[in-house]
């Protein structure tokens, strides 16, 4: 099993006072470094397996992983459009889907030396670091190994705690609460449930446990959660036991446009997109989001890349911010609105294709962005109005409490 990279490029120019600051995040970029335009459409790139691509363009294919060009121009795109980010989150996963057996060590080491070097030189200066820049000193950022509890990695799957990562975790959140530090959380593989079809759970049920668990245990230090593996932009939430909003994660966009092969998923490719974060250098609490993306067809069609706003978070939902509150709120309007549903959807695969979501669509995706927890995504799945659907258990307290007033008066 390869491990994804999980790397934190730390601008040089550094932050000289505390503000609103900017950071991007990029993530799969899957290089298919034998892509090639060819007339047999068995012979473009090893990444489409048996798969026919019939009219593949110089950009990339919606069958095949990024050809070198598509990603050099994610990166340049991103020089273009913030040019002095404060740092910027790169987690994996970034060799082409082949079997284990067709890429061996070397090949994979000669692709993250590639894509080091690429991102080294468009952003020069930048170092590796878990200490956020700014003079408040009061942020960190933790990168987690969630290769060790991914569904399928057997070499783990019958430990309690692969690694002792789950308790580093709660060591080094229980440190910065005791420093006063926000943390950002960041890995590649995902807990929870992919949305595009039903009951694909990417880690390991107990596995999943435990860091539900900790992301309880520590929630108001944790100011984000940013992941990716699954090529498409979403979020998931967490809740307390009350049901009130914690924490959210944030899936970002795949750079590679590849067409899933996951049985049981319909219109499973998604354009390139990269996305940038505002945010607030001295609570680390997250201010907005802003996702760019290329239209592949349209590079293909017209020979050059046009990298472009998709949306602003805050005014795609109607929201404040990009905190767990305003994300809950966004969640509720995606569940109950068929207009905000939709424009979701579209966002969900880049604007790739867009195409209705029908309420089979609607139970998949709203369960998984709202329950990460195996048997609450069960529950929701048979019955999607049940589980934290906008904080029952505290609007049932506050209605108790507002008649308890009202009877004593």
């Amino acid at each position: 099993m390869r491990l994804p990279v999980l790397l934190i490029f730390l601008a040089h120019w550094g932050v000289t006072r505390a503000g609103q600051g900017k950071f991007w995040h990029i993530s799969d970029l899957h290089l298919d470094p034998d892509y090639k335009v060819s007339q047999d459409p068995l012979q473009v790139c090893p990444s489409a397996g048996s798969r026919p691509v019939l009219n593949a363009g110089p950009w990339g294919d919606y069958l095949c992983d990024s050809p070198w060009i598509l990603i050099n121009s994610s990166i340049y795109a991103m020089k273009e459009i913030e040019p002095k980010p404060d740092f910027i989150l790169w987690t994996g996963d970034d060799t082409p889907h082949v079997p284990d057996e067709k890429l061996g060590e070397a090949a994979v080491l000669q692709i993250m030396e590639r894509l080091s070097k690429l991102i080294r030189e468009v952003f020069p200066g930048a170092f590796y670091s878990e200490k956020l820049p700014g003079p408040s000193g009061a942020g960190r950022i933790v990168v987690l190994n969630t290769n060790l509890y991914y569904s399928k990695n057997e070499q783990t799957a019958n430990m309690a705690d692969p690694s002792q990562q789950f308790q580093w975790l709660d060591d080094v959140l229980s440190n910065a609460s005791r420093a006063g530090e926000m943390v950002y959380i960041i890995g590649h593989v995902p807990p929870g449930f992919f949305e595009k079809t039903r009951n694909k759970a990417w880690f390991r049920e107990d596995f999943n446990k435990e860091y539900l668990k900790l992301i309880h245990k520590h929630h108001r230090v944790i100011a984000g959660q940013f992941f990716g593996h699954q090529h498409l932009d979403s979020f998931r939430m967490f809740y307390d036991d009350a049901g009130a909003p914690i924490s959210v994660m944030f899936l970002t966009p795949g750079v590679t446009p590849w067409k899933t092969t996951l049985a049981g998923v319909v219109n499973g490719a998604n354009n390139p997109g990269i996305r940038m974060f505002e945010y607030d250098q001295s609570t680390l609490s997250l201010k907005d989001m802003v996702t760019y993306f290329l239209n592949l067809s349209q590079a293909n069609e017209q020979g050059t890349p046009r990298w472009e706003p998709e949306y602003r978070l805050t005014e795609a939902y109607g929201v404040p911010d990009a905190g767990a509150g305003s994300m809950h709120a966004a969640l509720g309007r995606i569940a109950s609105n068929k207009d905000v549903l939709q424009r979701y959807y579209d966002y969900n695969s880049v604007s790739y294709e867009p195409q209705p979501c029908d309420e089979a669509c609607r139970v998949e995706h709203v369960c998984a962005l709202r329950e990460v927890a195996f048997d609450a995504y069960a529950a929701c799945l048979r019955d999607p109005g049940v589980a934290h659907a906008p904080c029952l258990a505290l609007l049932l307290a506050a209605l108790l409490g507002l008649r308890a007033l009202l009877l004593r008066w």
